[in-house]
């Protein structure tokens, strides 16, 4: 290349470097201008609040996205995004009625999914219930000691209870109790800690979801299938055989004197019998043990005479009911053994309830097989029809128990709120199932749907309403309010994890894992935290179940406490 084009080669990058500086400079002031606090973007998001919604919800996606040594907060930066957006402009947040709506759909949306799970984990999981509600009560005396020591108002101690627990309608509890004089006492000890005890439990979710990993394995164990060879005499039926002592196991065929056939709960089996049983691992090797000895025939790949698929539950008049009201075995010798609903597979007990979308795995003899389809459904349309009478009928009814005030025997009446009210009938209505034709339960998909939908404009308003008082009042009495906040949010997560570990050695019902992150979510009654352990997850249910198993006594206990630490 000669000299005088390599000079011109240098020239035009020149040229060209020169042009993207000024062109950058010159969108850059563009953008600059355009949003300045007084500037017309922010005006525009300000007088559009719609259109601010979706712009938290975008932008709030993108940074959740990122992620930090393998960790990213998912739907949970929607919440840090509305906060910076509000502190940069108090005007730039989202209407009450969509944080209102928000919270209503995604509490309702869990109750309704964790509800058939939740009074059957009620009767063996009381001990979390008490152990949270104990917790907090000592969260309250936490902040009250260290609050007068620090000589803080009663509202402000109030506040930053209702802040470090992260509870909205508890700081709207305080706040109205104390009136328009103190009530903004209230509002500044809850925007300073609101983040704080956002922050800690967070990290505590994922330091718990991660040490949990190796010592979850057995609660996770995937359901399989076992061909059982008959060697011992004097057996029960097999209905009887179907309980362990690590869980139950079911039973779809068995083979004697050579020939398959569907295995019915009161035969009796006979020595030289084969027998297919489905199950958790653990519990196939109990029942083997019981039986016999596990045995190498393949008996699930026969299938000249009995065949097995799964088929969508897709006809309506099904939906909200329990397995054994499907009444398989009276109509075509069918066996239900499995459901699979959104990503689990869970063994097709009789108390089970249906949900619409679920897919069952039948045992049935070859020639039943299409009308036990028929019968079922086997529609992806249907299984994703949404009942608008049970749903809206159900919200409302939630919306109502929310915004009724209950009466207390001393100081003021307080209410559930838009969150407890749905999420209690939620529950409820996700244990009856159906009353007549109306069906309460949602399709598995529609309703993770609908509460993601929910929780994300939840997050959006909550973060607008915490940013505004942000910064003035970290600039006030900020290191007090924090110092206060974290020692709160802390010790309540402390707490529970110790609490959780003491309750593994009790040999109860396991809190690690899935359903620890959960309970941690539940008991700091913070969707954030929730959204988090679903996105780590992918949507395990234990999560939902943890999280409705504590959600309604932390929200009942936090609204009284606050009320009683505002005087």
């Amino acid at each position: 290349m000669s000299v005088k084009s390599l000079v011109s080669s240098k020239s035009s990058l020149t040229v060209v470097a020169g042009g993207l500086v000024l062109t950058g400079l010159g969108v850059w002031g563009l953008v600059h201008g355009w949003f300045t606090k007084e500037g017309a973007g922010v005006h525009l998001l300000i007088n559009q609040p719609l259109l601010l919604l979706f712009v938290l919800l975008a932008v709030g996606t993108i940074v959740g996205m990122i992620r930090f040594f393998s960790v990213s907060i998912g739907a949970a930066a929607v919440l840090f995004t509305a906060i910076a957006f509000s502190a940069y402009n108090a005007n730039m947040a989202v209407p009450k009625v969509v944080g209102d709506l928000g919270l209503a759909l995604f509490a309702y949306c869990i109750g309704v999914t964790a509800g058939a799970s939740f009074f059957a984990s009620l009767r063996k999981g009381i001990r979390p219930v008490i152990a949270v509600a104990v917790t907090l009560v000592g969260c309250a005396g936490i902040a009250l000691g260290l609050g007068k020591l620090l000589d803080l108002s009663q509202g402000t101690i109030a506040g930053v209870f209702a802040g470090a627990v992260t509870n909205t309608p508890a700081m709207g509890a305080a706040a109205t109790k104390l009136g328009a004089e103190h009530g903004a006492e209230v509002t500044t000890g809850y925007a300073v800690t609101y983040l704080g005890g956002v922050v800690i439990m967070l990290l505590t979710a994922i330091m718990a979801l991660r040490s949990s990993r190796q010592a979850d394995a057995g609660e996770t164990e995937k359901l399989t299938n076992m061909t059982i060879r008959v060697t011992n005499e004097n057996l029960p039926p097999l209905c009887e055989l179907e309980h362990t002592a690590h869980g139950r196991v079911l039973f779809s065929r068995i083979k004697h004197d050579g020939v398959v056939g569907m295995a019915q709960r009161e035969m009796v089996p006979q020595p030289h019998d084969r027998v297919l049983a489905i199950g958790k691992p653990s519990a196939l090797r109990a029942a083997a043990q019981a039986m016999g000895r596990e045995s190498t025939l393949p008996l699930h790949l026969e299938r000249t005479a009995v065949d097995y698929r799964r088929i969508m539950l897709s006809r309506p008049q099904h939906f909200g009911r329990m397995v054994w009201e499907l009444d398989l075995g009276e109509k075509f010798g069918a066996t239900a053994t499995r459901v699979r609903r959104a990503d689990q597979d869970m063994l097709a007990e009789e108390d089970l309830v249906l949900q619409p979308g679920d897919r069952i795995r039948v045992a049935a003899p070859r020639e039943k097989m299409g009308e036990v389809a028929k019968y079922l459904g086997d529609s992806e349309h249907g299984a994703s029809d949404i009942n608008p009478l049970g749903f809206a009928t159900g919200l409302a009814v939630g919306l109502l128990l929310g915004a009724w005030k209950i009466p207390l025997p001393v100081g003021e009446p307080f209410e559930l709120g838009m969150a407890a009210g749905p999420l209690l009938v939620g529950l409820v209505l996700g244990r009856v199932g159906r009353t007549g034709r109306v069906v309460w339960a949602l399709p598995h998909q529609s309703s993770q749907t609908i509460s993601h939908l929910g929780m994300l404009l939840f997050l959006a308003y909550a973060g607008g309403r915490a940013g505004a008082g942000f910064l003035p009042a970290l600039r006030d009495q900020g290191p007090k309010l924090l110092l206060v906040g974290a020692v709160v949010t802390a010790f309540e997560a402390l707490v529970l994890m110790g609490v959780a570990r003491w309750l593994d050695n009790k040999s109860v019902p396991r809190l690690a894992g899935p359903r620890l992150a959960g309970m941690l979510a539940g008991s700091q009654t913070q969707p954030a935290i929730l959204a988090y352990a679903n996105d780590r997850t992918s949507h395990d249910q234990r999560v939902a179940l943890g999280y409705a198993l504590v959600y309604p006594i932390a929200m009942v206990t936090k609204i009284l406490l606050a009320q009683f630490l505002a005087g």
